[in-house]
């Protein structure tokens, strides 16, 4: 249960002193840019999570904005969460690492909302929305970056809004902060529609975040958000489409990554009473574990992007993590629900390294597969396919409801454990599927009905006899199972 009251800063919270070096860092950056509200509106989390409480953010405070005239930037309500980093550095929420490098998870959520007319408090439904992107961080320990897009498919204010999705970057006000416990970045949530996301995913976030900034009523250059927005930027301009978005995904191609999915595989070149049978990793069966290093390396493939100019290479299996280098794109699957999971963030794979598998699971070669993925999942089979296997680039699946994870890769990619010998090769859960350019452009062709406009009959089969490939489209349900 969440509290608003007014904060009173430092003074509240008793000497400066006893103040949290942490949250006094932050507040002084508020300061900073609203000398004028030194006790602005906190919404405040009752129990706090270190105590317990469902919530990960402490804090989430609501600041009155005037906004810029003269940049068409209207008034607005600037929130600011309270959480996400090092608070304390005492080791009761985050690990204390030192002040080199991130504090927490190196960052904090902000959202700016438009002030509608007449309206004297802020609303507080933005502050159960980043909550709700904090648990996801918190259960997942997946960061964000600027340029990531999370798909929540309802209206962020549970009203009749066009205004279901985010996408995320640099708050144009809020300067980086460094703490005595390391340092953070303010992200700002920038709510967009449907149609919005959808060339986020397909191209790249930065570029349809721009095109954002280009046009006053769709956020302008602050990206403000207007629940009450009724037309997206391409039905506003519809040059915007042909002439910036189509032509940058033919230019660049997509720099999404990866996915966190519903999605499956099986084995099917194996009996099914084979002791070493990868059944047991298909629907409804409990999934085999992925070992610290394959959960590791899946996890850079989906923060590590790929740039244009340089060769694709899968991260190589690793017990360290990598740090981020510039930001770049990613995307969620993360629904208005708490039990759903979301996103894995990118960058640019630094090495070239062959991935040397774990010593304890041998990659295997497989002969025909099937593979299984949710109506959502399956409309970015053609976006994997065109705007990243036909670059020269890898897409991976990683299951949310187990350690499943499929990743295609073309024949450019560096480190792989799949062949053009051995297109198929599995790695304990994680199997990685190689096709070749001329396959990429025939399936493209057999897919094209995941990208109509009608919604498919499911069950929906494809399948490629002669490549032994098969591809099953299913209801969510078939996902659901508790053994998953």
């Amino acid at each position: 249960m969440d509290d608003m009251r007014p904060s009173g800063g430092a003074g509240a919270m008793g000497l400066a002193s006893l103040f949290p070096p942490g949250l006094q860092a932050i507040y002084g950056e508020c300061r900073r840019l609203y000398p004028e509200q030194p006790n602005p509106l906190q919404v405040t989390a009752i129990v706090k999570y270190w105590l317990g409480g469902p919530d990960p953010l402490d804090y989430i405070s609501m600041y009155r904005c005037e906004g810029s005239p003269a940049q068409h930037v209207p008034e607005h309500w600037h929130y600011v969460s309270f959480g996400l980093s090092d608070l304390y550095g005492d080791n009761r929420v985050h690990e204390f690492t030192g002040q080199d490098g991130p504090s927490g998870f190196g960052f904090e959520l902000t959202f700016r909302l438009k002030r509608e007319a007449g309206e004297t408090a802020p609303p507080t439904w933005p502050a159960e929305l980043m909550q709700g992107l904090a648990r996801y961080v918190f259960q997942s320990e997946n960061t964000f970056c600027s340029g990531d897009h999370v798909s929540w498919h309802s209206p962020l204010d549970n009203s009749e809004s066009r205004i279901q999705h985010m996408l995320l970057t640099e708050d144009p006000q809020l300067q980086p902060v460094q703490t005595p416990f390391g340092l953070l970045t303010f992200l700002q949530i920038v709510g967009v529609c449907t149609e919005e996301l959808q060339a986020a995913q397909q191209w790249n976030g930065q570029g349809i975040l721009d095109l954002l900034r280009t046009v006053h009523v769709a956020g302008g250059p602050w990206l403000i958000t207007d629940m009450r927005r009724g037309e997206t930027i391409f039905e506003i301009d519809p040059h915007l489409q042909q002439e910036r978005v189509d032509k940058g995904i033919e230019t660049d191609g997509s720099n999404l990554s990866g996915v966190s999915a519903k999605c499956a595989w099986e084995d099917l070149s194996r009996p099914p009473d084979d002791e070493d049978d990868s059944r047991s990793i298909c629907v409804g069966s409990q999934p085999r574990r992925l070992s610290d290093k394959d959960t590791e390396q899946i996890r850079e493939a989906l923060r590590r992007g790929l740039e244009i100019n340089n060769k694709p290479v899968l991260p190589p299996i690793s017990g360290q993590r990598q740090s981020h280098d510039r930001p770049q794109q990613s995307v969620g699957h993360l629904q208005s629900q708490q039990t759903s999971r979301s996103r894995k963030d990118s960058l640019e794979s630094e090495s070239s390294a062959a991935i040397v598998p774990h010593e304890l699971v041998r990659t295997r070669q497989l002969e025909s597969v099937h593979l299984q993925f949710n109506q959502e999942s399956g409309t970015l089979i053609p976006l994997c396919l065109k705007g990243r296997l036909l670059h020269g680039r890898h897409f991976t699946y990683k299951s949310i409801t187990g350690d499943t994870a499929i990743t295609f890769v073309s024949t450019g990619v560096e480190g792989a454990f799949a062949t053009e010998e051995h297109p198929y090769a599995a790695h304990g859960p994680w199997l990685q599927i190689l096709l070749t350019e001329e396959f990429v452009e025939r399936m493209l062709e057999d897919l094209e009905d995941l990208t109509a406009r009608e919604v498919p009959k499911l069950p929906k089969e494809y399948s490629w006899p002669e490549k032994k490939l098969k591809i099953s489209i299913l209801p969510d349900s078939v996902f659901d199972s508790p053994l998953q």
